[in-house]
């Protein structure tokens, strides 16, 4: 399930890219298979490791264009082990909100974009998160570690990378389906994936990514504006004033 679209992104084959926070690697995979360079960082390595290992097996499976390269790279999001303008594009896919210093992260994403290059950063929708607050303190810091500690307008969104030096630009919400699970998780609490309401909706979703009916697609086309659970903002990095000959 991928939240960026990579046609937004500006994604062509050979270009470098950055995921960072990439988790278990879905967007990792979509650029790799796309035949781009990826590096995917994150601050787990038992996810890396997995990660890792799926990119050989995708390698192994044919499924990568020839020239193509994949890395993995343990970090963290305010000091990023690259040179500047190290990227063509990058993608940070639900990790600002979990990011103390987030305004840190956000410069150092500009920092090691291109001039010219576009990044895509995507958090929780300000409404149907919100709502996940609301019904229960252990989906969010400080009652769990690791959760939530912010909530993002998308001006909010916009200021911090407009803050780092970026020009944000296109933004669209994702995911509408996912909400009310969501909800549904936190009025029984997050962790309880063994309740029946919560397991019958799992598998609604699961039927919903793998098989792509037209009936749910465009359902949640039509909510997304509304009760997409994931804002998508893209950003792009100004190049360097051409210096005029003397």
């Amino acid at each position: 399930m991928l939240t960026v679209d990579y046609a937004r992104l500006g994604l062509q084959p050979g270009d470098r890219v950055l995921d960072m926070g990439a988790g278990a690697g879905r967007h990792a995979f979509e650029v790799f298979r796309r035949g781009a360079d990826i590096v995917a960082l994150d601050y787990n390595l038992a996810d890396l490791k997995d990660v890792n290992g799926l990119f050989g097996a995708m390698i192994e499976a044919g499924e990568v264009p020839d020239g193509a390269s994949a890395a993995t790279v343990n970090g963290d999001g305010t000091r990023l082990p690259f040179p500047d303008d190290t990227f063509d594009r990058i993608v940070c896919s639900e990790v600002m909100e979990h990011i103390p210093d987030d305004a840190a992260a956000a410069r150092e994403l500009a920092r090691v974009l291109r001039p010219g290059g576009t990044l895509a950063v995507t958090v929780p929708t300000w409404l149907p998160e919100q709502i996940c607050w609301a019904l229960s303190d252990q989906y969010h810091a400080p009652y769990v570690e690791g959760g939530h500690v912010r909530i993002f307008t998308e001006a909010t969104l916009r200021r911090r990378f407009r803050d780092a030096g970026l020009k944000p630009g296109d933004a669209h919400h994702a995911h509408a389906l996912h909400s009310p699970y969501w909800w549904l998780k936190c009025a029984v609490g997050p962790t309880n994936d063994t309740h029946p309401l919560v397991a019958a909706y799992h598998k609604l979703l699961v039927w919903d990514i793998t098989s792509a009916p037209k009936l749910t697609r465009w359902t949640e086309k039509l909510l997304n504006p509304v009760l997409g659970k994931s804002l998508v903002l893209y950003a792009t990095k100004p190049s360097a004033p051409r210096h005029q000959a003397a």
